[in-house]
């Protein structure tokens, strides 16, 4: 069911470490192995033997506390995605989500807390009262409900959520690479932000790179001249 451990948290930071360092990968998607399970998130098992190690300073699946990657990241989650695993598709950008997919912190029916993000990143997504009911009951919902409530963009039929997920990709590949990062990057350091006005006012690491680049010229260049873009990511 892809649930992880400490060893699987800390390969997957390698992972994103590379992601993030190469300037020939624009876009990630997260999905899991097999049919059955997107991730059920941590190891219980593991953890009840008391062998759980530490997790790496980027976080559960060596992601959620990731604030510093600019590229978007989508999840195609393709079964279920309890605990850690939810978490994990929560801390990327756009959600992906097969028909058969069931989404849940039910931390608490173990003595747990959803504190790989859940607790905080779901009320800022979908509000606090709609959030408080997940988190406090544990509760499965389906992937219907999650694009009602707001943290699922679109539900596939089962077997199709990578499919669907390379399509997002491709159409943000469309884009400025550079533009696409500082977009993301204004959004979530400006939800930071304690006023509006700060929020707007604010120019941002990634949006000066982007004015700074070449990139910057060839889109409306490009624009005018009738011909798709050639980013050149610098």
């Amino acid at each position: 069911m892809n649930a992880l451990h400490s060893e699987a948290h800390a390969e997957l930071s390698q992972v994103w470490d590379e992601f993030a360092a190469r300037d020939d990968l624009w876009v990630g998607i997260v999905t899991g192995a097999g049919d059955r399970a997107f991730s059920a998130g941590n190891d219980l098992k593991v953890q009840a033997a008391g062998k759980r190690g530490p997790t790496p300073p980027s976080g559960f699946a060596g992601l959620t506390t990731r604030f510093d990657l600019d590229k978007p990241l989508i999840a195609a989650v393709n079964g279920i995605a309890m605990g850690g695993g939810f978490e994990i598709a929560l801390a990327c950008d756009l959600i992906v989500a097969a028909e058969n997919a069931v989404f849940a912190l039910p931390e608490p029916r173990v003595g747990l807390v959803a504190g790989a993000g859940g607790v905080h990143r779901l009320p800022r997504m979908i509000g606090q009262k709609q959030a408080l009911g997940m988190i406090l009951t544990g509760r499965r919902v389906p992937a219907a409900e999650g694009k009602t409530l707001g943290f699922v963009n679109e539900v596939v039929p089962a077997g199709e959520a990578l499919a669907a997920a390379k399509r997002w990709a491709a159409l943000i590949l469309e884009c400025s690479p550079l533009a696409v990062r500082a977009s993301k990057q204004c959004v979530y350091a400006g939800m930071d932000a304690p006023t509006l006005r700060e929020a707007v006012t604010t120019m941002y690491p990634s949006q000066q790179r982007n004015r700074d680049s070449e990139d910057y010229v060839e889109g409306p260049r490009a624009f005018a001249e009738k011909r798709k873009p050639d980013w050149k990511n610098r």
